[in-house]
């Protein structure tokens, strides 16, 4: 396995997500929602707005108008298009009826746990936590603290992806068969189904954040 740096990837790295990009508040009317609902789903589908059309005896023009969210579809519409993308009926209001969720946490309140496989002296606090969201992904994110009391221990395995990112300290991560020697504003972002963890405790007390996100299935 071949060690990676940033600097070593193209620097034109096209990215389809706009951090700054503002959804359109025209969203928050339903029948903008059900559209919404309804074009993702065709497309899950892989079918065009014309064989949608012939499946359901629709209009290509009263689909498209569905879609944009210009119209208000009745019921029996709506159960017609259930039952041709084989989703619930209910399916079609998710978006405009789902809630979301934010934790903040204050300074030195993150609930300190112990997970799977941790060791002596590994102190982690949970920052926050959301369960089942509209998003399928659970993410969780530790404030990890190691001192002189604290074992290494290279071969946490678990399901995800994880990013460390180093406040202060300084240790030797084990990620597969490469070592990082991670200091203060350094960053290991790494798919944590390999074998990982600090290796070489070098500078102590070692504090970094780490947060893993995987699959809600």
């Amino acid at each position: 396995m071949n060690a990676k740096t940033l600097e070593n990837e193209s620097p034109a790295i096209a990215l389809s997500q706009d951090p700054h990009r503002v959804r359109d508040e025209r969203e928050k009317i339903l029948e903008v929602a059900i559209g919404r609902e309804v074009r993702a789903f065709r497309r899950q589908k892989g079918i065009t707005v014309a064989d949608l059309s012939k499946l359901t005896g629709l209009s290509i023009g009263m689909l498209s108008k569905i879609e944009n969210g210009n119209t208000s579809p009745s019921l029996t519409t709506l159960q017609t298009l259930s039952n041709v993308l084989s989703v619930p009926l209910t399916s079609f209001f998710r978006r405009f009826e789902e809630t979301r969720d934010a934790v903040h946490t204050k300074s030195g309140e993150g609930v300190e746990m112990e997970r799977d496989g941790t060791r002596a002296g590994h102190q982690y606090n949970l920052l926050g936590h959301i369960g089942s969201n509209a998003s399928g992904v659970i993410v969780e994110p530790y404030l990890i603290t190691l001192t002189e009391k604290s074992d290494v221990f290279p071969t946490f395995q678990h399901e995800g992806i994880e990013m460390l990112y180093m406040l202060e300290g300084e240790v030797d991560y084990r990620h597969g068969n490469n070592i990082y020697t991670l200091k203060s504003g350094d960053t290991l972002f790494f798919d944590a189904d390999a074998p990982h963890g600090p290796e070489v405790l070098t500078k102590l007390p070692a504090r970094y954040l780490s947060v893993i996100s995987y699959s809600q299935a």
